[in-house]
C-alpha cells in the first residue's frame, strides 16, 4: 500500500511548477490523470528536445507515474467529460494564467457545485495585490521573491540560482497544501481552495534573508563578508559564498581547478573543529596565538584564513580533502557536478537517481522521490505518451461504453 492510494487527481498542470507537485503525489500512490489538449499536449513535450519527434526530457522528468488523456474542453462533449472527471476526482490541480479556468466556465464556485468535496489547488505567480494578474516564470519568481537580490557577490549584479526554487519549490509547497487539505476533509467532509503563489514560495525559502533584513537595523551583520572592512546599505546584501549561519564558510579551490570548473570544496571554519582544521593545513601556530585562536580574533581576517586553507586544498582533490577533514568533524562538501551526481552509486541505491526506460526515447536518468517513507515505497514509472490512457480512463473512471468513447472521438472531444 502507498500513502495516497485511493486519491484521484485531475491534473491540469503544465511546464514545471504544477507537474512537480502532481508527480510527487503520484509517487506516493495517487492516481494522477493528466488532461492535455488533443494533438498538442503539455508544451514541454516539444521543448528543448534532444532527440527528434520524441517527448523531451523536460516533459518526461516531470510527469512520471501519471495517466494521460486528451480532452477538448472547447467542445460541448469535451466539457461534459471534463465535468464528469471533476465529479470523480478528489483534487483538481492547475497552474494556468490567472482566470483561465474561469473563462472555460469552471470557476471555483462552479467546481464546488459539481463536487463539494474536491480540493482545487493552484499555482499562481503572485497573491492578491498589484501584480496578481501577471504571468510568472522561474527567474521572475526568484527576482520578485527575494532570491536574486541576495544571491551573488556584493560587487556584481543580482544572480538567479540554478536550483528551481520558483517552479519546483512552489510545486513542493502546493503538494503540502493538497495533502493538508485532504487531511482536513477527513474531518470536515468539505473540499477547499489551495493557492500557492510563486513569489510567496521563493520568499519562504529566503526567510533567513528576511531575518537578516531585520537584524541589519541593529548593527552590521558580522557573518557577512562586508564586515568589518566593507559597508552595508539599508537592505540585506549579497554575501557571495558566506555561510550565513553564524559559522564562517567559503568555497576554495582544489587540485585540478585550472581544468575542472567544479574542482572546489566548501569549508566551514566551525569554532568547535577549528583546532583540527588548523593542524591539518599546517597552521598549528594559530592555536596558541591570541591573534588567531578565537572566532572574534579571526573575524576581521577571514580572507586570510581562507587563503591559507586554499593553499592547502589546492594540493589535494576535493575528495581527498573530504577524507581528511570529515574525521576531524570539519563541515565541508565538494562541489559536485551533474555528471558526478548522475554517476554516484549511493544515489542510485536510494532511488534518488533512477534509470527509466521509455518506449520512444529509450533509457534516461531522472530524479526519483526525494522524500522517503518507510511504509510507502515510491516506484518511478515512465511518463505517459500523449493521450495514452484516454480510453482506459473514460472506461474505468467514467464508466463510458466503447460506443460512447467512439462517439466522443468522432465529435473530436477526446
Amino acid at each position: 500500500m502507498k500513502a495516497l492510494d485511493g486519491v484521484r487527481i485531475l491534473d491540469m498542470t503544465h511546464v514545471q511548477s504544477g507537474p512537480t507537485c502532481t508527480q510527487l503525489l503520484a509517487w506516493f500512490g495517487a492516481d494522477v490523470i493528466k488532461v492535455e489538449r488533443p494533438g498538442v499536449g503539455d508544451a514541454t513535450r516539444g521543448q528543448l528536445r534532444d532527440i527528434p519527434d520524441v517527448d523531451s526530457l523536460y516533459f518526461t522528468m516531470l510527469n512520471h507515474n501519471k495517466r494521460s488523456i486528451t480532452v477538448n474542453t472547447k467542445s460541448e462533449t469535451g466539457r461534459a467529460i471534463f465535468t464528469r472527471l471533476i465529479e470523480s476526482c478528489d483534487v483538481l490541480a492547475e497552474n494556468f494564467a490567472p482566470g483561465a479556468l474561469d473563462r472555460m466556465g469552471f470557476s471555483w464556485e462552479r467546481i464546488q457545485e459539481i463536487n463539494p468535496r474536491i480540493i482545487y489547488a493552484s499555482v499562481k505567480g503572485f497573491g492578491p495585490g498589484p501584480y496578481e494578474d501577471c504571468k510568472v516564470y522561474e527567474n521572475v519568481a526568484q527576482c520578485t521573491g527575494g532570491g536574486a537580490s541576495t544571491t551573488g557577490f556584493d560587487d556584481g549584479p543580482p544572480t538567479v540560482t540554478g536550483a528551481q526554487i520558483g517552479d519546483s519549490g512552489t510545486g513542493l509547497h502546493l503538494a503540502l497544501g493538497i495533502v493538508t487539505a485532504l487531511f482536513q476533509r477527513e474531518k470536515s467532509g468539505r473540499g477547499q481552495r489551495v493557492v500557492c503563489a510563486m513569489q510567496d514560495g521563493v520568499l519562504n525559502l529566503c526567510r533567513v534573508k528576511l531575518r537578516d533584513q531585520q537584524r541589519l537595523a541593529h548593527g552590521p551583520l558580522k557573518e557577512y563578508p562586508q564586515y568589518p572592512n566593507g559597508t552595508f546599505g539599508d537592505a540585506t546584501p549579497r554575501s557571495g559564498n558566506a555561510s550565513g549561519g553564524g559559522q564562517p564558510g567559503w568555497i576554495v579551490k582544489c587540485k585540478g581547478w585550472e581544468e575542472d570548473p567544479n574542482a572546489y570544496i566548501y569549508i566551514i571554519t566551525q569554532a568547535a573543529a577549528f583546532a583540527g582544521l588548523a593542524r591539518a593545513i599546517g597552521h598549528e601556530d594559530w592555536l596558541e596565538d591570541p591573534e588567531w585562536n578565537t572566532p572574534e580574533a579571526r573575524l576581521p581576517k577571514l580572507e586570510t584564513v581562507f587563503d591559507e586553507i586554499e593553499k592547502w586544498t589546492m594540493t589535494k582533490t576535493k575528495f581527498e580533502v573530504m577524507e581528511i577533514l570529515n574525521p576531524l568533524n570539519v563541515p565541508c562538501g565538494p562541489v559536485l557536478s551533474m555528471k558526478e551526481l548522475s554517476q554516484e552509486p549511493s544515489l542510485r541505491g536510494t532511488g534518488t537517481v533512477v534509470e527509466v526506460d521509455h518506449p520512444t526515447r529509450g533509457k534516461y536518468l531522472t530524479v526519483g522521490n526525494p522524500i522517503k517513507l518507510s511504509d510507502s515505497p515510491a516506484d518511478v514509472v515512465r511518463s505517459p505518451l500523449l493521450g495514452e490512457h484516454t480510453d482506459e480512463v473514460l472506461a474505468s473512471v467514467l464508466g463510458m461504453s466503447a460506443e460512447e468513447i467512439e462517439a466522443a472521438k468522432a465529435a473530436k472531444a477526446v
